[in-house]
């Protein structure tokens, strides 16, 4: 299939929801005749500006093919009348059709609903503002949201459902909120697994506001600790992150809110070129960690959050600027995850994980009776990276990497029900009797005390982790053609659901959970509402032949 097709499916898709007024949603004004056909609506709230000529910025995404000049985008108020704005390109589609992504609309307003629409050329416009200029004392004067029909389908964080009224998922991640909303500026650990791109995605299933404020909040005060300066190498580890103390601590560089803050706010304050290359080379080298490379002996180390991460970042990085080098950076780690998941170095076998050792792993080589396995719940950020590489790249060694995982956590990643009985009761009492449990450490070879013993030290209420699994449990779904393996799979994410109660969202005892438990998972809910194996014929990942530049 061929870019031209893709971008027919795309434009008939968003073709089909504005002719059913879903794009507007239920409360727009399609019927007011002064308004132009499909006008896309936007809700300006007043945070902490003043009067009726708030400066606001927003970000406003497309899916390829949709639109190629900026200019024909014009603002429009509820009687249809023009409002003078800027817009800026801030994001294309270079790695498929060239089309733009994303622009930034700068506009005054009142509080209140305008619209956006595509087609005519802009009348009025005027002379856009930095993007700081539109803050006072450090908080947006307003905030501009869109739809979430229009954010789901411009494909701005990949393929997402909007969240419907009353859907599980949804009120688990509101309830979560409810203790996750302040900026967390005293526990740095709230940021590990990427607070900002969670509550983005937040904002693209739902259209709220509270979770874009909450998101653009949290974004402004971690890019503000990335360190600016010096040679993103230990022991200097520029573009490392200050607020922990450890610039050289990767797993806490991350590229993917930048991606998202310019397409869904147009800020692009807070980054520039030279800052992303110093993150973007810092993952590629190691940062305190050995750079990354192939798995080539058992005794290497190996995390699979570290593999995983690092996978997102680079392709994120890909995605901003379009350097051949963050493209090579990512073929090379996904050539590195094939061969280790297919042939691994300790000679046991393919058993569809990334098979690594836990005392190398727990940080102590020369340990006695190592145990050779994975761990299910840091496996989710593999998939997760490998997803979005997927999504970039269409690399078909990608889609067979996460059927063989499902597969194998299927087979050896759950602890049976049998198995939590007294004293080994793992399990939180929140998710009820059929509440689903992963092993901290599985394994397809050891013997079962051993794993027993683990997760008796480490494993207590490990069902914690349980939410993001469904991510690695649907991705498999996705792409499986076996219908006894998605059958299984099915019944898999059904019960995950029961993680979702309002007693499980309620557990607080780490704020960085509600980064982890749902940075990756909104997808799974779009990936579970197509047919078993649809990825295997699925234009999404079709990707034009582009040429790549460098950075400019």
């Amino acid at each position: 299939m061929n870019v031209g097709s893709v971008t027919r499916r795309f434009l008939f898709l968003l073709a089909c929801l504005l002719a059913l007024g879903a794009v507007m949603g239920p409360d727009a004004v399609a019927a007011n005749a002064a308004l132009p056909p499909a006008a896309q609506k936007i809700d300006v709230k007043r945070v902490a500006g003043q009067g009726d000529s708030l400066p606001v910025s927003v970000g406003i995404p497309f899916p390829p093919g949709m639109l190629r000049d900026a200019h024909a985008l014009r603002i429009v108020d509820a009687q249809g009348k023009e409002a003078g704005a800027d817009v800026k390109v801030m994001l294309t589609w270079h790695f498929r059709d060239g089309s733009i992504r994303a622009v930034r609309a700068q506009f005054r307003a009142a509080q209140g609903t305008y619209y956006f629409t595509v087609g005519e050329p802009r009348q009025a416009s005027i002379t856009g503002w930095p993007y700081a200029d539109g803050l006072v004392k450090g908080k947006l004067a307003a905030v501009a949201t869109l739809t979430p029909q229009w954010l789901t389908a411009s494909l701005i964080a990949g393929p997402q459902s909007v969240a419907p009224k009353g859907e599980a998922y949804a009120g688990y991640v509101n309830a979560q909120f409810d203790w996750a909303r302040e900026l967390p500026v005293k526990d740095t650990t709230a940021w590990l697994f990427d607070r900002p791109s969670t509550l983005f995605k937040a904002y693209v299933r739902t259209g709220r506001a509270d979770y874009l404020q909450a998101a653009e909040d949290s974004y402004r005060w971690y890019m503000a600790g990335i360190k600016r300066d010096g040679f993103p190498e230990s022991p200097s580890c520029g573009g490392g992150w200050l607020p922990d103390g450890k610039p050289c601590d990767v797993k806490y560089v991350y590229i993917e809110p930048i991606l998202l803050a310019v397409g869904l706010t147009g800020d692009d304050s807070m980054h520039d070129a030279a800052t992303v290359t110093k993150m973007a080379d810092l993952w590629a080298s190691g940062g305190w960690n050995n750079a990354p490379g192939p798995y080539r002996s058992p005794q290497d180390y190996f995390t699979e959050r570290l593999a995983g991460l690092g996978l997102i970042e680079t392709v994120a990085a890909f995605e901003l600027t379009g350097d051949k080098r963050d493209r090579q950076r990512m073929e090379d780690r996904i050539a590195w995850l094939d061969a280790h998941q297919k042939h691994n170095p300790d000679g046991l076998g393919d058993d569809g994980s990334w098979r690594n050792s836990w005392n190398v792993h727990e940080n102590d080589p020369h340990g006695d009776n190592d145990v050779r396995g994975a761990s299910p719940w840091m496996s989710e950020n593999i998939i997760d990276g490998l997803w979005h590489a997927w999504l970039v790249t269409g690399d078909a060694r990608i889609p067979p990497m996460i059927v063989d995982f499902g597969r194998y956590l299927e087979r050896y990643g759950w602890i049976d029900q049998k198995l939590l009985v007294s004293p080994h009761n793992w399990r939180n009492d929140c998710s009820g009797p059929d509440g689903q449990i992963a092993w901290y450490w599985s394994s397809s070879h050891a013997k079962p005390a051993d794993i027993t013993k683990i997760q008796e030290s480490e494993g207590w209420y490990s069902d914690g982790h349980t939410v993001e699994l469904g991510l690695a449990v649907a991705a498999a779904h996705y792409f499986t053609a076996d219908p006894a393996q998605a059958a299984a799979l099915q019944k898999r994410f059904d019960a995950i659901a029961n993680s979702y109660s309002p007693s499980c969202a309620a557990i607080s005892d780490t704020l960085r959970r509600f980064n982890w438990n749902n940075r990756g998972a909104g997808v799974a809910q779009w990936m579970m509402a197509q047919p078993a194996g649809a990825g295997l014929t699925s234009p999404l990942h079709k990707a034009a032949d582009v040429v790549l530049g460098d950075r400019p």
